[in-house]
Parts: structure tokens; C-alpha cells; sequence
């Protein structure tokens, strides 16, 4: 008996081309990826727009959002280290969280204390005595006693310090380890050398810049001087791996900005040096103007000018290569001028100015309180204030 065929069956063959299943699956993945990068993209520009439109705008009031007691109406030193806040006087160095809360506190006998500060390590001298004294964020690390008077002092982020010490045409530069061990010492003679008027150490601790002025008849020069205590340095008479001398010329200030690069600031204009371990000549930059102040980060260079032909005062701001990135006039005279990251904050009693890197003029005016060290604080347009009895957290706004 034959089997009659139901011509509703169908026999299923699998697909000749699986690569095109493949293709269209992937490209089904593909398409959802690009959809949610685009989202992602999207957010993100929205938040970089709005980020740079905080940013950018002006602002007429600082208003207080919070405020910590300090305990305290002493007449104290300020700056700012680490994640906190150092405070320093004659009696003692304290260590302070941005709740104006001790941390911990280093009892210290100093007429005049002084301070310098890098990322890991910090120094506070007796300015005409002979304490040296060098921190960490955990605490002392080191205390330096010296035989003569201390003139001028620098800091490594290791701890290394370096002192000028007076003595009449005989002044001595010493290099100490944190715990007070000498590593270098260099015997100046005034009448040959000249004297020291800026000095300044490298952020490893290995290289030594020093400017000398020296006098003959009616002319005076400058030398500028770098010394290598690292393996540059062993096979050159003195250490000395660059010399170079100035005609009238006086550099009041030497500093480096990261490990690449030193600048040397004169009364009218700077010179940039390439290197640390051979140093050379990169970038003269002349003003015409009167340098009243300078100041600096790794990025960049600010000075505050004196206006020859106009009342007030310029600020000017140079990248770390020596190029001008702005130049902005300023009605008033600020005494303080720092950079923290793309802004400049300039303060002056219970006056301020924050500029931007691209010359925006953020705010300009009152504090309510008399500022002795301010700083950005977390998020936008907050920033700390220290007063001689408070911490203040301030915002800008409208």
C-alpha cells in the first residue's frame, strides 16, 4: 500500500551563506555601539560646554557657603601643602585639614619665620638665625642647625635643602639630606665670585642654581651658575654644568618649572634654561615695563608689571616655553599673585581678582574678609579663604 504525500510539509535546509547571518548580526552590534557613543558623546559635550561656560563667565559676588573657627587670632603664616593648609609662627608649625582641624602640631621657637613649599616636602627657617626645620605631610623629617645665619633657604621634594648663610664677603651655599647631613658645600668669595642673590633647587634634588652679581667700577654683572651633584656633575671642575655671565643685569629669583626646564627673572625680563643635567641657554624675553612681582607653576609664568605710561598695573602671562598668553590691565594693586591650575588669583587685603589662562577677568572685588592665602576648592568656582580666625569656603556667583 503506497503512502499518499502531504503537500503542507516542507523540508527546512539550513542557510547556504551563514557569513551573511554573521554580517548582519555584527552589524546589528555595531549600530547599538555607535547609538550608545553617540549618546555617551553627546553628555559629554553638553558637560564640557557647560563646564566651559562656568568657566568662562564673570562673576560679581563671592558668596560664604561654609565656615571653620580656627581658635586662634594670632598673627600667623599661611600656605597651602599637600590636601591641607599649613599654619606657622614663632611658636610653633601645625598642620590643618581643609575643616581647619589640626592634624598635627610641631612645637618650634623661630623670631622670623620663613617658609618654602614643593608637592612632597616643606622647610621653615629661621630667617637671620639658624633653625632650619623639614616637613612632610606626615610630619618633621629633619631639623638643621647651622653655624652662621640664614639668608635665603630652597627645598627639594625629597627634603633636600639648600641654604645661603651670611657672612660679611664670605658667604657660604650648604646642601643638606633632610636629617641635617651636609651633602655639598660651596666656599664663595664675594670679591672673585660675587655675592648670591637667588638660589634654587631642582625637584630631584640633584641640580643647583645660583645667580652672583658682582660690581667693577661703575658696571655690574650677573653670573649664572648651575651646579650637578648627580653623575653630570662628578667629572666637572666644581660640578659647575653651565656658567654664563650678564651684563647689568641683577636676577632676583630662579625657579624650575617641572624637570625640564629653569627660569632666571631679572627686573626687566627673564631667561629660560633647557635642561638640568646640561644645561642650556633656550629663551630671552625682555619687557619694557618694571617687574613688580612674579609667580609661577609648571605650566606657566605670570608677572605683575608696573604701567610706565598708564595708572595701575599690567598682568602678564607666559607659557613655559616663552610665549605671551595674555596681557591684561589691572586698576588696583594686588600684594598677592598665584596660579593654581588654568586661573590666576591675585589678593590683597579683602580684595581679589581671578583671571582666567585665556584672560577672562572672573571676578573682581570684595571678600568680606582680609585673605592670607586662598585657593581653589572642590568643584566649580569655590575656592578657600584663610583669614587670620577662619576658613571660609566661598563661591562665585551673579
Amino acid at each position: 500500500m503506497t503512502q499518499k504525500k502531504k503537500g503542507y510539509l516542507r523540508i527546512l535546509t539550513p542557510p547556504d551563506d551563514l557569513g551573511s547571518l554573521m554580517k548582519a548580526l555584527r552589524r546589528l552590534q555595531f549600530d547599538r555601539i555607535r547609538g550608545i557613543l553617540t549618546y555617551i558623546i553627546l553628555i559629554m559635550l553638553c558637560l564640557c560646554g557647560t563646564w566651559l561656560l562656568l568657566q568662562n563667565r564673570t562673576y560679581g559676588r563671592a558668596r560664604t557657603s561654609d565656615q571653620y573657627p580656627s581658635g586662634t587670632t594670632d598673627s600667623s603664616g599661611y600656605a597651602q601643602f599637600a590636601d591641607g593648609i599649613v599654619r606657622y609662627n614663632r611658636d610653633g608649625v601645625t598642620f590643618l585639614d581643609r575643616k581647619n582641624e589640626e592634624i598635627w602640631m610641631q612645637p618650634t621657637q623661630l623670631q622670623n619665620p620663613v617658609i618654602v613649599v614643593k608637592e612632597d616636602a616643606f622647610a621653615v627657617a629661621d630667617n637671620g638665625g639658624n633653625s632650619i626645620l623639614v616637613f612632610s605631610k606626615s610630619g618633621l623629617t629633619g631639623e638643621i642647625e647651622t653655624t652662621l645665619p640664614v639668608e635665603r633657604i630652597a627645598i627639594s621634594d625629597q627634603g633636600i635643602v639648600s641654604v645661603i648663610l651670611r657672612n660679611e664677603n664670605t658667604p657660604e651655599i650648604i646642601t643638606y639630606d633632610a636629617a641635617g647631613n651636609i651633602l655639598a658645600e660651596l666656599q664663595i668669595s664675594a670679591g672673585s665670585s660675587g655675592y648670591p642673590t637667588a638660589m634654587e633647587l631642582s625637584d630631584d634634588g640633584n641640580t643647583l642654581a645660583v645667580s652672583y652679581l658682582s660690581v667693577s667700577g661703575t658696571g655690574m654683572k650677573s653670573r649664572l651658575v648651575y651646579y650637578n651633584f648627580g653623575k653630570a656633575g662628578q667629572e666637572k671642575p666644581d660640578n659647575i654644568v653651565f656658567s654664563r655671565e650678564y651684563k647689568d643685569t641683577v636676577f632676583g629669583e630662579i625657579f624650575f618649572m617641572g624637570g625640564d626646564r629653569s627660569v632666571a627673572v631679572a627686573d626687566r625680563g627673564f631667561q629660560i634654561i633647557r635642561g638640568t643635567e646640561e644645561p642650556q641657554k633656550d629663551q630671552q624675553v625682555a619687557m619694557e615695563q618694571e617687574i613688580q612681582s612674579v609667580f609661577h607653576s609648571d605650566q606657566y609664568i605670570g608677572f605683575i608689571l608696573l604701567n610706565d605710561q598708564k595708572s595701575g598695573y599690567e598682568l602678564r602671562l607666559y607659557n613655559r616655553i616663552g610665549e605671551q598668553m595674555i596681557s591684561r590691565e589691572l586698576p588696583g594693586k594686588y600684594s598677592n599673585a598665584k596660579i593654581a591650575g588654568e586661573e590666576v588669583i591675585l589678593y590683597d587685603g579683602d580684595q581679589c581678582c581671578i583671571a582666567t589662562a585665556t584672560g577672562i577677568i572672573k571676578y573682581q572685588g570684595q571678600l568680606a574678609v582680609d585673605a592670607l592665602e586662598i585657593f581653589p576648592a572642590f568643584g566649580i568656582n569655590r575656592y578657600y579663604v584663610i583669614s587670620v580666625d577662619e576658613l571660609r569656603v566661598v563661591y562665585l556667583t551673579k
